[in-house]
């Protein structure tokens, strides 16, 4: 089959795929195909917030990734949830929107990313969204993403900002603003009441553009080459193997795991491993090495009965309603999530950012609709989840095998530095100190996670050991810089390669401090400047 021409290929519709497939038929004048393995995002559970609950149960839209066996947790297997539909994993996860800390940026440039600054990147993040609460110095107002400030009715929320200033910590209007220090009000990619994915903001507004062609359930299979220059790509769709040219340059957006294992399949990585595959490298570069997630775990107590309007808002009839209000009106208790609060602390002077992010929760783990004489309803319960921001441990991608369908091994190396579970067990007491202050005295019965005679440092390590999970933030696989350990250079190009770069999350240098959706979607957004030849003046005032 002859193969198609276009002037660029973006591989992965997720988060960074659907802002460049944006950004990049603007004018018209450049013809895109944007190739997507999984399917359409029009399942009521995507568009309405409070719907995340079911994504997650049922892993619908989901890769079905997991981390390798790791020894120093036990030899757990963790999974690594990945959003498989257009807007990827804007679609399926949380909704949270934290840029980071402006350290963050600072750091990536030192370590090699010119470029990339605070100061640089600022007005990407500006233009990428239209925050409710107004423009400003560092906020943006009339971008495609919104963003806004979450207020679950819970008095649990009130009382949580309440504890924190008895606890010794500032309350910030914005961490997203001029400050990210101290305990806030989460912020979500929500707009008009449903999820403001990426596919929402970004594709759905291009889809119409005759210079865009998306094509899902399209599995990448190689990047086409001619000697050293990215010249197309393979795809399967439909159990027939399609190609694609590409007059101009090829993107990958496939995410942290998925566009190292293209590349490798396409014989750019470790010489020596892609030889143990058979696989002869074009060029060696150390792809899917850096591989970093946060880790966290949750510290639950029970909570008094009848004192949440979340387990309230369970109730069986009631949450129907209130679903089918959203989803028709985008009004109503299901259009915001039930976590009011997020939190960074414990601010590091080398690293110039914080070292700890608190992640809330109102509600069990896993609560459940109910309804008298049919099911009772759910034990109540909230929680506290400690997040280690930068960890020094590294992991790696690997090939599973030269097959394109076998998924990549994830080899995480969790806590192989001590010095991580040193700061996430502080990162545990500081959480304790913070639950056992007064305002939070009517909500807190007996502590159910761990149990309450966990207390010293070796059991609550081993208790960490046993129960942290990821964040679902993996980043940095081909990470852009400048050293030998870089994969890109600081426009996002494959080292060595002509007409190839890589946008997304595993472009990141390193983790940055918090949810990493908001970074990517700015390094998308930047990206396609750089594709473009264009480039925003830097927000120096800032």
């Amino acid at each position: 089959m002859q193969a198609r021409g276009y002037d660029y290929i973006i591989v992965g519709a997720g988060s960074a795929g659907c802002v460049l497939a944006g950004r990049l038929t603007e004018d018209g004048t450049k013809n895109v195909l944007l190739l997507e393995a999984g399917g359409r995002d029009n399942h009521p559970y995507i568009k309405v917030p409070l719907g995340l609950g079911k994504l997650h149960d049922n892993k619908m839209f989901d890769w079905g990734y997991d981390y390798e066996p790791e020894p120093n947790m036990g030899g757990r297997k963790i999974e690594a949830m990945r959003g498989k539909v257009l807007g990827g994993s804007s679609t399926i996860n949380v909704m949270a929107y934290v840029r980071g800390n402006r350290g963050d940026f600072d750091r990536w440039e030192r370590k090699g990313a010119k470029g990339w600054a605070y100061a640089d990147v600022l007005p990407y993040f500006k233009r990428n969204e239209t925050f409710a609460q107004g423009e400003d110095t560092w906020r943006g107002g009339s971008g495609p993403m919104g963003v806004i400030v979450g207020h679950a009715p819970d008095p649990l929320w009130d009382d949580w900002l309440d504890a924190a200033k008895d606890a010794g910590y500032a309350v910030n209007d914005d961490f997203n603003g001029k400050e990210q220090l101290g305990f806030s009000r989460s912020q979500y990619t929500i707009k008009n009441g449903h999820r403001c994915s990426a596919a929402a903001g970004f594709l759905r507004p291009a889809m119409g553009r005759a210079n865009l062609t998306v094509e899902t359930h399209a599995y990448a299979t190689r990047v086409l080459l001619n000697g050293t220059r990215a010249t197309g790509v393979e795809y399967e769709q439909g159990g027939e193997i399609k190609t694609a040219h590409a007059d101009t340059e090829v993107i990958l957006s496939g995410g942290a795991f998925n566009s190292p294992h293209l590349l490798m399949l396409s014989g750019i990585g470790p010489s020596e491993h892609l030889k143990e595959h058979g696989i002869k490298a074009v060029v060696d570069l150390p792809v899917g090495k850096n591989l970093q997630d946060h880790l966290a775990m949750w510290i639950m107590w029970a909570r008094p009965q009848n004192t949440s309007p979340f387990r309230d808002l369970l109730r069986a009839d009631r949450i129907s309603a209130a679903f089918m209000q959203a989803y028709l009106l985008g009004t109503g208790p299901a259009t915001i999530p039930p976590s009011g609060l997020a939190a960074f602390t414990r601010y590091n002077e080398e690293l110039t950012a914080p070292e700890i992010q608190f992640l809330f929760r109102s509600a069990p783990g896993h609560p459940q609709m109910w309804f008298p004489g049919l099911r009772p309803a759910y034990d109540d319960a909230f929680g506290i989840r400690p997040v280690l921001l930068h960890p020094e441990s590294r992991g790696e991608v690997l090939l599973r095998s030269a097959n394109p369908r076998d998924h990549v091994r994830l080899v995480p190396h969790f806590f192989s530095a001590q010095s991580d579970i040193a700061t996430l067990r502080e990162g545990y007491r500081l959480g304790l100190d913070a639950v056992h202050q007064g305002p939070l005295d009517k909500y807190r019965g007996q502590r159910i996670d761990p149990k309450p005679e966990t207390d010293s440092n070796a059991d609550i390590e081993a208790w960490i050991r046993s129960k942290a999970i990821t964040a679902h933030h993996p980043c940095a696989t081909c990470p852009m810089g400048s050293g030998p350990e870089a994969v890109l250079d600081p426009e996002l190009r494959v080292r060595g390669m002509q007409g190839l770069r890589v946008i997304d999350a595993s472009a990141m240098p390193d983790l940055t401090s918090g949810n990493i959706n908001a970074p990517v979607l700015m390094i998308a957004e930047k990206g396609a400047d750089h594709v473009l030849g264009k480039r925003l003046p830097r927000a120096e005032a800032a």
